[in-house]
C-alpha cells in the first residue's frame, strides 16, 4: 500500500487489518507511521521514487499516495508532478512486473473537471482544450490516464474515484469549512455554489476494499455519498453544531482583488497562498458525479451527509 499515512489511506489500513489482512506500507518516514506499526503493519522505508522499495510481490496493491493541495506556488509544481504522475507510473509498472493479481488505483472525480451542473458517470470525458482548474487537477488527470494506459495493455487495475471527501482529521478546504461553520467562525459563505458529491472518509475506505474484492479489472467506480454544494455543507454543519450560519456571501470580486496578497491573507484565513487557483477551482464549478455503478455492482452503501457531518463534528468535540 502507498499513502497509508494519509487521510484516506489511514482508514483503509485500519479496515484491512480489522478483517485480518496482512498489510505492507511504503512510508517515507517510519517515525511518522508509528500508528500503522501499532496496527501490525509492516513498514517499508522509501518513497515513490524508490523502485526497489516499491517492487515486491503481493496479493494486491492499493496505490493511494498523492499530493492533494490546491493553490500551491509554482515552486511546488515539480514535486507534485513527480509524486502524482511519475509515482503512479512507478507503482503501477512495478506491480505489473511483479505479477500482482489485482491493483486498486485511487483516482478522483476531479478527473472529470467542471461538470457545469451536470451529474456525470464514469464514462464522462472532459474537454481539456481550455486547460485545467489547478495544477493538482492537471496531475491527477494525467495520473488517471496512466492507469487507463496500463489497463489498455492488459493490467489488472481497478480504479476508484472518490468525490469530495470529509471526516474527522480532514485538513482540506472542505474540512476547513466544516470546522469554521461548526465553531461559528465563518463570517461569510465562500463559493457557496461549488458542487461536490460529499462522501465520508470511512465510506471511501469501505468502497475501495469493495473495489478490490468485487471490482472488475479495467473498470472505474465513483465513490460518493450525497450530491450537494458548499452552502448546504456550511448550513448543515452550523445546524448540527447549534451555530448560526453566515448571513452573507463573500463576493468573488473581493477575493480576486486581494489575490495578490494571498500568501499573507491565506495564513490568517487558513487558506492556501495561491488565491487565483483557489478561485479557478471553486467559482461556478461543480464536481458532480453519480455513484450508482458502485452501489449496484459492488454493494457500496455510503451514509448520508447529515449522518456523516454529525459523526465528524462530534469526533472533534
Amino acid at each position: 500500500m502507498t499513502g497509508g499515512t494519509g487521510f484516506i489511506g489511514g482508514r483503509l489500513v485500519r479496515k484491512l487489518r480489522e478483517r485480518g489482512d496482512e498489510v505492507v506500507a511504503l512510508v517515507r518516514s517510519p517515525d511518522k507511521a508509528l500508528e500503522l506499526e501499532r496496527l501490525g503493519v509492516e513498514l517499508v522505508k522509501g518513497d515513490l521514487t524508490d523502485v526497489e522499495a516499491i517492487r515486491r510481490g503481493a496479493d494486491g496493491v492499493f496505490h493511494g499516495a498523492a499530493i492533494y493541495k490546491v493553490g500551491i506556488p509554482k515552486s511546488q509544481r515539480d514535486g507534485m508532478y513527480e509524486t502524482n504522475v511519475r509515482g503512479t507510473e512507478r507503482v503501477l509498472d512495478c506491480s505489473i512486473q511483479s505479477g500482482v493479481p489485482k491493483i486498486v488505483y485511487v483516482s478522483t472525480v476531479n478527473v472529470f473537471g467542471n461538470t457545469r451542473g451536470e451529474v456525470v458517470d464514469e464514462s464522462y470525458e472532459r474537454d481539456t482544450s481550455g486547460g485545467f482548474l489547478s495544477y493538482y487537477d492537471e496531475t491527477k488527470y494525467e495520473s488517471h490516464r496512466v492507469a487507463l494506459d496500463r489497463i489498455a495493455k492488459g493490467a489488472p487495475i481497478v480504479i476508484v474515484q472518490p468525490g469530495g471527501v470529509y471526516g474527522p482529521g480532514d485538513h482540506s478546504e472542505i474540512g476547513n469549512m466544516i470546522d469554521q461553520a461548526s465553531n461559528g467562525k465563518l463570517f461569510a459563505y465562500m463559493f457557496p455554489e461549488t458542487g461536490f458529491n460529499l462522501v465520508h472518509v470511512d465510506d471511501v475506505a469501505d468502497g475501495t476494499i469493495l473495489a478490490f474484492d468485487r471490482g472488475e479489472p479495467g473498470q472505474s467506480y465513483v465513490l460518493g455519498g450525497e450530491i450537494a454544494n458548499m452552502r448546504t455543507l456550511v448550513d448543515k454543519s452550523a445546524e448540527i453544531a447549534g451555530r448560526k450560519p453566515p448571513k452573507r456571501d463573500l463576493p468573488v470580486g473581493v477575493l480576486k482583488a486581494v489575490a495578490p496578497a494571498g500568501p499573507v491573507i491565506g495564513k490568517v484565513m487558513g487558506f492556501p497562498p495561491n488565491f487565483k487557483e483557489l478561485i479557478s477551482v471553486s467559482d461556478g464549478v461543480t464536481y458532480w458525479a453519480k455513484d450508482d455503478k458502485a452501489r449496484e455492482r459492488l454493494g457500496y452503501a455510503p451514509r448520508d451527509l447529515g449522518t456523516g457531518l454529525r459523526q465528524t463534528i462530534s469526533a472533534g468535540d
